[in-house]
């Protein structure tokens, strides 16, 4: 069973940055890494939907990003660390939310100008808050 944990959130003052982490476990016995996965970044506020913030393939080929999130989020992956990445820039209160990293085997989900769903990702994380507040 795939295990995601995300880390990195926190308190964060407008205009700061933060990057988060999504590291696996769970998949020593059986070999399969983390790198056999595309991953997605989303997130949800209180009494909003989860919403897709970006997402990258599993060789790191392609990415794509919200349009709320483009040109201050950057999502990289290390194969080697086995982790996924989200360096978050130039935060606003409205990126305030729990963030969830999760994964899917199929690279489709995540192309240029296809929208970043939830529903095809098998795999979740627990979630780590970003309050962004002065």
């Amino acid at each position: 069973q795939l295990q995601l944990v995300e880390s990195g959130g926190g308190l964060v003052q407008p205009g700061g940055s933060l990057r988060l982490s999504c590291a696996a476990s769970g998949f020593t016995a059986s070999g399969v890494t983390l790198g056999y996965y595309t991953i997605g970044w989303f997130r949800q506020a209180p009494g909003k939907e989860r919403e897709g913030v970006s997402c990258i393939t599993s060789s790191g080929g392609s990415t794509n990003y919200a349009d709320s999130v483009k040109g201050r989020f950057t999502i990289s992956r290390d194969n080697v660390k086995d982790t996924v990445y989200l360096q978050m820039n130039s935060l606003k209160p409205e990126d305030t939310a729990v963030y969830y990293c999760a994964a899917v085997s199929a690279n489709y989900y995540c192309r240029t100008y296809v929208p970043i769903i939830p529903s095809p990702y098998d795999y979740w994380g627990q979630g780590t808050q970003v309050t962004v507040s002065s």
